[in-house]
């Protein structure tokens, strides 16, 4: 069994289940344990070792390999921490035909141990690299808000590069999807159901705007298309209205799922939607679901430490994935990102997520070969 084998056996054991998704007080909650077994194995390392706060009793972990001469650049490893909740059983890690099944297997607790044991060889080797600085983050709250990811960006960890852990099947992401969750809502008048001629039906004038919204909409979405990405997507997810059967419902709102390219803007998409509807004298609010959404990621595949990536881990061109995730956050502040990982994001979430224990040593060698050819 290799380092990584038992490192991500026993990351699995350790539950670290975002506290959104969990009763308050749930012991299985919070990225703490996780962050406290990983500190103490990079201190016995000799490695540096930092808890930044981001929420309250929850830390990003830093683990820093210092350069052996005075450091003119850094590399960041940046794995998230926190998992889905799950079954008891899914905390209990098990190997089966080639893969350890188990909550986070692949989302992101295999991204989480090839890096740290990729980051350890590179220590224990000796070689560390001349004037290249290497972060270890493991960042809290991926699952939720990516609280944790704005957190260093408001920071002053400034990077040359950013690897965010997530499971890319090996390949390397220089783009990916944002994610921008809308709330749309119509206004009518109540009247008894018994008259309803004298009420106005917020409900219909909303069942006119899904089926504009998941029609015409997504039909002129599919015509705008990125090399990597393919097309931004529109999905309507929730629906409420009404509030019994004999009133004519005076409101109605709906949650809709806009997955946008980069070079769409927030404000230029709330204002095409306006626009669709009022070429149809439909009318709604739009406005944002939540506070904090993810914009789309596009990072050159040329610079030199992007390049030279793509070249470590055996790649030609990079990738795209439909998903988001804390790569747009960090190269948000300026830091160039890609997404890189062991495992299929079609395992994450579910029941028997699970990873290939190739995969995971692949991933590792493939990091630890990157991290040593470092300046």
């Amino acid at each position: 069994m290799t380092r990584a084998e038992r490192l991500l056996r026993e990351l699995i054991a350790l539950p670290s289940v975002n506290p959104a998704f969990l009763p308050p007080g749930d012991a299985r909650g919070g990225e703490g344990r996780v962050a406290d077994f990983l500190a103490a194995q990079a201190l016995a390392a000799g490695l540096e070792v930092e808890l930044q706060p981001v929420l309250p009793g929850r830390l990003n972990l830093l683990v820093r390999l210092i350069p052996r001469g005075r450091a003119q650049g850094r590399v960041l490893l940046a794995p998230h921490l926190d998992t889905v909740n799950g079954e008891p059983e899914q905390f209990e890690p098990r190997a089966q035909r080639g893969r350890i099944y188990g909550r986070g297997a692949c989302d992101t607790k295999g991204s989480v141990a090839a890096m740290f044991e990729a980051l350890l060889e590179v220590a224990r080797s000796g070689k560390r690299p001349a004037r290249t600085e290497i972060v270890f983050a493991g960042l809290v709250d991926e699952e939720r808000a990516q609280a944790g990811s704005r957190a260093l960006a408001a920071g002053e960890w400034r990077a040359d590069l950013a690897v965010v852990g997530e499971p890319t099947r090996l390949k390397a992401v220089t783009a990916h999807k944002g994610s921008l969750p809308l709330r749309l809502e119509t206004r009518g008048k109540a009247a008894h159901g018994c008259m309803p001629k004298l009420g106005r039906n917020a409900i219909h004038q909303m069942s006119r705007i899904v089926e504009l919204l998941e029609t015409r909409y997504a039909a002129a979405l599919k015509r705008r298309r990125h090399s990597l990405l393919g097309h931004g997507t529109v999905s309507v997810g929730v629906i409420q209205g009404g509030v019994q059967p004999n009133i004519v419902p005076a409101t109605c709102w709906i949650l809709v799922d806009r997955r946008t390219l980069p070079g769409e803007r927030e404000s230029g998409v709330r204002q095409e939607i306006r626009a669709l509807l009022r070429a149809e004298r439909l009318k709604a609010r739009v406005t944002n679901h939540k506070t904090q959404t993810c914009p789309p990621l596009e990072t050159d595949p040329r610079l030199p430490l992007v390049a030279a990536f793509l070249r470590a881990a055996g790649v030609r061109r990079p990738s795209g994935v439909p998903y988001f995730c804390d790569a747009a956050v960090l190269a948000g502040a300026g830091i160039p990102s890609l997404v890189f990982g062991p495992g299929d994001i079609a395992q994450a979430h579910t029941r028997d997520e699970w990873l290939a224990i190739d995969s995971l040593n692949r991933a590792r060698a493939m990091l630890a070969g990157f991290l040593r050819d470092l300046p």
